[in-house]
């Protein structure tokens, strides 16, 4: 079997190549340099010539704030982009997968989303995203799309500079005061973790919307908290409101995402504490690893 993986230097596309390659999948990874997906003409060729029967997209435009002032370029990535990728795994029979976020919802409730739930974005990249979605479920019928939370992976988050673990610690090191938002609630959740899940979601070959993400739910603030807390450190923490850091875009202020439907076809998901334990862990071993080959 072969899998095309899009973003595949991502931290997401990173663990999904690990993942499938020690299930015995030959994996293709496809980066922006190989595949620009907002181009229908260029999408084709990448699958045609690479002749897969699964294809993984986790290309995105996920900047939330330059997404409010480059609409159009949002569009084309989040929404035209999954649009052509669709069509093009309709045309070579190939199964697709692609990742939508927490932030389609408004945050306004405070029980977690299902599937059913109406979507309310209260952004450019919460409605681009939106927008993909529809174009994936409308046009092909052999196709995942899965919404998830808060992620972070060992690879890190190319696009956004880090990912949020490595920030705390970067700014722990630092040791200047670190003022984290308390009125933010999540489900942070680690790409090796969201990795696995897929992988056991492909098999069933139950296609449609699935919402995926780690269990149980915290605040960016109780997330920093446990960080430090499970690596040792004593650090100037202390909560704040969102109103504290001034944005021009507006946050769901509660996007935790129910795991109902994939229980129900017996895939359980880790909680958020046991999947932060497993990233501290595997962070270490590949900063030995690199320290290794290097000495």
């Amino acid at each position: 079997m072969k899998v095309v993986i899009i973003g595949a230097n991502g931290q997401l596309g990173v663990d999904l190549s690990l993942v499938f390659t020690a299930q015995n999948w030959s994996v293709v990874q496809l980066t922006h340099r190989n595949i620009d997906v907002s181009l229908c003409d260029q999408v084709d060729s990448a699958l045609g010539s690479a002749n897969a029967d699964l294809v993984i997209n986790t290309a995105a435009f996920h900047k939330v704030e330059q997404c409010e002032n480059e609409p159009v370029q949002s569009f084309a990535v989040n929404a035209i982009g999954p649009r052509n990728l669709a069509l093009a795994c309709q045309r070579h029979n190939a199964v697709l997968v692609h990742f939508s976020t927490d932030y389609v919802f408004d945050g306004n409730r405070r029980e977690p989303y299902t599937e059913s739930d109406l979507a309310r974005p209260l952004n450019v990249y919460g409605v681009s995203k939106l927008a993909g979605e529809g174009m994936v479920g409308l046009t092909w019928e052999r196709s995942l799309v899965v919404r998830t939370c808060g992620l972070y992976g060992v690879a890190g988050s190319s696009g956004k500079g880090g990912n949020f673990v490595e920030t705390m610690l970067r700014k722990a090191a630092e040791r200047n005061p670190i003022r984290v938002v308390d009125d933010q609630v999540l489900t942070p959740t680690f790409t090796g973790d969201l990795a696995h899940a897929v992988s056991e979601l492909v098999r069933t070959e139950d296609y449609g919307l699935y919402h995926v993400s780690a269990e149980g739910q915290c605040s960016w603030y109780e997330f920093a908290r446990k960080i430090f807390e499970l690596e040792g450190l004593r650090v100037d923490l202390k909560p704040v409101s969102t109103a504290e850091f001034p944005s021009p875009v507006r946050r769901p202020a509660y996007s935790v995402l129910s795991k109902r439907k994939l229980r129900s076809i017996g895939i359980e998901m880790p909680s958020w504490e046991e999947g932060l334990g497993r990233y501290l862990t595997a962070r270490k071993l590949k900063t030995q690893t690199i320290k290794a080959v290097s000495s």
